[in-house]
């Protein structure tokens, strides 16, 4: 039996274990997993380190930084944990009671989905909220990161390990292989017998593999082409806001705005306003300053890199943005529509008739009105640490929290009934 036999076959070994577990033990066990990271946090930074110094001879600053930890990126994983601490198992919840006319008495119960795979990149503190979130939902995950931060996330899920079992619990409850080849991706997607489902977290090419090639379920996550539409009715002040929060607070995370459209009727007024926020004015301050790819329209009012063929449908994860000069909200849905990834979009205007047109008609996981994208995200909708945001529309879609990993069964209670 090779390593990864031997711990798919140890993972589906725990996960019944792992399901009867109380509310109360799982609970004790976030909490000491949380302290343990905490006093684990020089070990976990050491192991850092050494993953940042390999990335940035390959990677540029924006992704070295989502690989990069902190004292204070621990202590949030930490808190991470903590929160889901205080949330409502999800396990054992009832669904709905039907009484048949023969008597049956039929419960619906939520259920862990059994073994979680995922499959993610650069970011290790998806290692600790995905471990948190299975273990409260009383799934055993399968945590297979990256080689960039690998020496990071094995670090992790080692703690983690040792948590569990100083709590009497089984190790296996987390596991992560060794092995951060293609092949071993391709053996969780293929693992029939033992993976229940699989989430990947990650750039398009990673999704799309797992789309393609799993023969277990995959739930689909993360690419994000987002898009913020600055209607004619637009206050100027709050679209350049969110504009500016939406691309520049975290440009390499899912829920960053890489596409904005700007109504023909206020382009002339808000896209120098635009260029001035997000280039001249964050140059002139020692920050990096946006590169905008503009349609030709939008390149007939302020200097910019022209658009290229592929700019409006490229998840930049950069301080890039592409824009597109539209003459009616029917333009920016139309367009939205040919082009999203169908995770997050928001409208900026003061006319709600337009924006419940828009919120309508827009086809994504999250649809904004006034607001920015980025709080796309578990712990900003009241959910805590996600796993992921799905952008499909089976089983869950937006900010995948505990319910969203659990499935049901039917109990049926009877006294002597044949059909």
């Amino acid at each position: 039996m090779d390593a990864m036999q031997e711990l798919l076959t140890r993972a589906k070994a725990a996960a019944p274990h792992l399901a009867m577990l109380s509310t109360k033990e799982k609970n004790n066990a976030l909490l000491h997993m949380a302290k343990r990271l905490r006093e684990g946090a020089e070990e976990i930074l050491a192991a850092n380190r050494e993953d940042v110094a390999a990335a940035k001879e390959k990677l540029g600053s924006v992704m070295v930084d989502r690989l990069a930890l902190s004292e204070a990126r621990i202590e949030a994983m930490a808190k991470g944990i903590e929160d889901v601490v205080s949330l409502a198992d999800p396990v054992g919840l009832i669904g709905e009671e039907i009484v048949r006319p023969n008597g049956l008495q039929i419960t619906r119960v939520s259920v862990p989905l059994g073994v979680i795979a995922i499959i993610y990149e650069s970011r290790p503190n998806v290692t600790s909220d995905a471990a948190a979130l299975c273990l409260k939902s009383g799934n055993v995950c399968i945590l297979r990161g990256g080689k960039d931060a690998f020496h990071t996330s094995y670090t992790i899920v080692n703690i983690l390990r040792r948590a569990l079992a100083e709590c009497g619990l089984s190790e296996d409850f987390v596991s992560m292989p060794q092995d951060t080849s293609r092949e071993s991706a391709a053996r969780l997607m293929a693992a029939v017998d033992y993976v229940d489902a699989l989430i990947p977290r990650g750039g398009a090419g990673l999704i799309r593999a797992c789309v393609e090639q799993a023969r277990v379920p995959c739930i689909q996550t993360g690419t994000g082409i987002c898009h913020i539409y600055v209607d004619a009715e637009a206050d100027p002040s709050m679209a350049l806001s969110i504009v500016e929060n939406a691309k520049t607070s975290r440009p390499s995370v899912c829920n960053a705005a890489e596409v904005c459209l700007v109504h023909a009727a206020v382009a002339s007024e808000f896209l120098p306003r635009l260029k001035a926020r997000l280039v001249d004015d964050r140059r002139a301050a020692g920050l990096v300053p946006v590169e905008l790819r503009l349609d030709p329209r939008a390149a007939a009012i302020i200097d910019g890199m022209p658009a290229g063929e592929q700019d409006f449908d490229t998840e930049f994860l950069d301080y890039v943005l592409a824009v597109r000069v539209v003459d009616t909200v029917e333009d920016a849905i139309a367009h939205i529509a040919a082009h999203s990834t169908h995770h997050s979009e928001a409208i900026v205007t003061a006319n709600g008739e337009t924006a419940a047109r828009f919120t309508r008609a827009v086809d994504s996981a999250a649809v904004y009105h006034n607001a920015s994208t980025r709080f796309t995200d578990g712990g900003e909708f009241g959910l805590g640490c996600e796993i992921g945001i799905s952008t499909q529309k089976l089983h869950a879609r937006g900010p995948m929290g505990l319910r969203e990993l659990t499935s049901y069964k039917y109990i049926v209670r009877g006294n002597g009934q044949v059909r």
